[in-house]
């Protein structure tokens, strides 16, 4: 296997010479430089990426913070992510914290370790100012939330406006009592959607039903519970909001088993327009999130950082949500949106 004496030789240049041009350095000639790639060709020479990536310090590799890969919203992310950073030649791993503030600050480390570039959180559990210690370190980036204290990039969706109109949406529909489903209670993205629900009840008069609020909805089956204990209650639930696409699928797929026609006795949205809300029947009417955008919107900003080397400061990628009416709120689907 021929090395980079034998390409200096070959070439009849430096080994100096020949590692800059490897290394992609200043202070070659071009014509040296072509020399030098023409040596490498016809010797079949390969450069060692690891060993350039240690001396240039970098590893060409993002981590990705999230919840759980389970969830098709962060799958769906990843997906768009792993794909952008290929392009620009990195790789992406995957580190499921499981909610867990520890979990969280185990993979931080890695940025410490220089074992990753930068880092892309797609939630936060850690109190700001933990995090905020790791960013001398190197870029963190955020995604799917926004701290306000924070300041470093930012790639969401407005969760509060979101909510709102996916409440109006219900209450033009005619519901009165209206329930709000979200998962992690203690997650930015379900306060600022609890926010915009509570808006749009204050704003059409409507009653918060607190007993009829719930939080760890994140699965079909958390949607089948929650909809038998709605049918518990003393007064009738005729509208919910729910934080997944999953649970609106569980709770329909219970009212079809109890007899409950949805949207006619109980409206449902969903969250993040998956598959399954058009499998369903009906279909789910549900928020939209620009997925795709968003993920490649962070790998592009986080390489800038890397690529450039500058210290983050605080900026708002705010991404447009698209409310899909479908049959699970509204009968005359062919009158609204598809």
């Amino acid at each position: 296997m021929p090395t980079i004496k034998d390409v200096a030789k070959y070439a009849g240049l430096s080994r100096t010479t020949v590692s800059r041009v490897i290394n992609d350095q200043p202070y070659v000639s071009d014509e040296k430089r072509q020399c030098v790639l023409k040596a490498m060709e016809e010797l079949g020479y390969v450069p060692n990426s690891s060993a350039r990536r240690l001396r240039s310090q970098k590893t060409e590799t993002l981590a990705v913070l999230l919840p759980s890969i389970t969830n098709p919203f962060f799958s769906h992310l990843i997906e768009a992510m792993e794909v952008k950073a290929s392009q620009w030649g990195y790789q992406v791993i995957i580190c499921q914290t499981h909610e867990s503030e520890q979990k969280e600050q185990d993979y931080l480390e890695l940025l410490r370790t220089k074992q990753v570039d930068g880092v892309i959180m797609t939630a936060v559990h850690n109190d700001w100012e933990v995090i905020e210690s790791y960013r001398e370190c190197g870029p963190i980036i955020v995604c799917n939330e926004n701290i306000e204290e924070a300041q470093v990039p930012f790639i969401y969706v407005d969760q509060e406006k979101a909510a709102y109109d996916a409440t109006m949406h219900l209450i033009q529909q005619g519901c009165k009592n209206i329930s709000f489903l979200s998962g992690d209670a203690e997650s930015n993205v379900s306060a600022y959607r609890r926010s915009g629900f509570l808006k749009a009840l204050k704003e059409s008069g409507l009653p918060f039903l607190p007993n009829a609020s719930y939080s760890n909805a994140i699965d079909v089956n958390s949607g089948r519970e929650i909809f038998r204990e709605l049918r518990r209650l003393n007064h009738p639930i005729d509208g919910v909001f729910t934080g997944s696409d999953e649970v609106a699928a569980g709770m329909i797929y219970e009212a079809i088993k109890e007899g409950v026609r949805v949207p006619e006795d109980m409206s449902i949205i969903g969250f993040d327009n998956q598959s399954i809300s058009m499998l369903m029947s009906p279909s789910i009417t549900t928020v939209e999130q620009p997925v795709q955008e968003m993920g490649e919107k962070c790998v592009e900003v986080l390489i800038d950082q890397i690529e450039h080397r500058h210290r983050s400061v605080r900026e708002d990628h705010v991404f447009t949500h698209e409310l899909k009416v479908r049959n699970s709120t509204f009968q005359e689907i062919a009158l609204v949106n598809s």
